[in-house]
């Protein structure tokens, strides 16, 4: 963090963050720099912060020339680029990611945006920032559940693209779990050259990127309904999605086991008693819907998934058969 200015380019620049990241690192901003904290939590993650950004930006005197720098976790570099991609139609962005979930999965891609009524990025934009930087030296403050949550989108990652990767979590999650500098930083790079890889194929989601979401349609439903961290809900969501594609014929029952098996060992739950009706009822507004079916990311086997469009009459049927197990 002491050496940030060498990475600002040599224009009025704005600072994004929250008031943990100013609690711990404040310090070592480069001067003289004006800074905007936005709060924590998803709460914050809204049209009204966006409101209070651009009075801000407007009332430093921040025009067409300007830079925003985003330090934070996902909530921080979502709200910023969403911010910075708006503002006077544009300007150019960076981000300090500061946690491991962002590391691997907000800070890249592009994707910037806030929540509407609850509901998970409702409102947005594609945007690459100018840069990102990962320092695994900065989860020494980050609160423990929160690091554990991010190994749900990395070990997503393995599920989707790569074997090796999912074989490595397993192997690793007690060196990963202790914060282990170089287990950390391969984990990282291997899910964030997957990422890149497909953005870099389809920045705009429109086929092979919706491979990311694997888990997410019901993670959403269940962060609306419950408030739970993000990489929880992507856990749990995977599970879910995993066993759909078990009870439609695509995948295995053992390698469902199996990841559920590695799930666990990063103490990431597996289970919801959220019932399917409130599941459901937020699912409605999930953005893959396509009027009365959506477009599912499932599983054929471990490393390599695959889309399929199913009605939202179908899936609530097949996850009412699967009750009994998941929750």
């Amino acid at each position: 963090m002491s050496n940030l200015h060498k990475y600002l380019p040599d224009r009025k620049t704005m600072i994004i963050t929250d008031s943990n990241i100013i609690k711990h690192y404040g310090k070592d901003f480069p001067p003289g720099i004006p800074l905007i904290d936005i709060g924590l939590g998803e709460k914050n993650k809204t049209l009204q912060t966006i409101d209070l950004i651009m009075e801000k930006m407007l009332a430093s005197e921040i025009d067409r020339t300007g830079f925003i720098l985003a330090i934070g976790g996902g909530i921080v570099c979502d709200v910023a680029g969403f911010a910075a991609s708006i503002y006077m139609r544009g300007l150019p962005f960076g981000f300090v990611s500061t946690t491991l979930l962002s590391q691997v999965d907000a800070s890249v891609g592009g994707k910037n945006g806030v929540n509407y009524e609850g509901y998970k990025n409702m409102i947005g934009v594609f945007h690459q920032p100018e840069f990102v930087i990962c320092d695994n030296s900065l989860f020494t403050t980050l609160d423990k559940e929160e690091f554990r949550s991010g190994f749900a989108e990395i070990i997503k990652a393995g599920v989707i693209k790569s074997p090796s990767l999912f074989e490595f979590c397993k192997k690793k999650s007690k060196e990963a779990l202790s914060n282990e500098s170089d287990i950390i930083t391969k984990m990282i790079y291997e899910s964030v050259k997957i990422k890149a890889d497909i953005v870099e194929i389809d920045e705009k989601e429109t086929g092979e990127r919706r491979l990311l979401n694997f888990g997410h349609t019901f993670a959403h439903s269940l962060e609306k309904t419950t408030g739970m961290l993000h990489g929880k809900a992507v856990s749990i969501g995977m599970i879910l999605a995993a066993m759909v594609s078990e009870k439609i014929g695509l995948l295995k029952t053992q390698e469902v086991q199996e990841i559920k098996e590695v799930l666990e060992l990063f103490g990431l739950p597996t289970k919801s008693e959220i019932p399917v009706t409130r599941l459901f009822e937020a699912m409605k507004h999930d953005k893959k819907r396509e009027r009365d079916s959506i477009n599912m990311v499932l599983l054929d086997k471990i490393g390599h998934a695959v889309t399929q469009k199913l009605t939202y009459i179908n899936l609530q049927k097949i996850i009412h058969d699967l009750r009994s197990d998941i929750g």
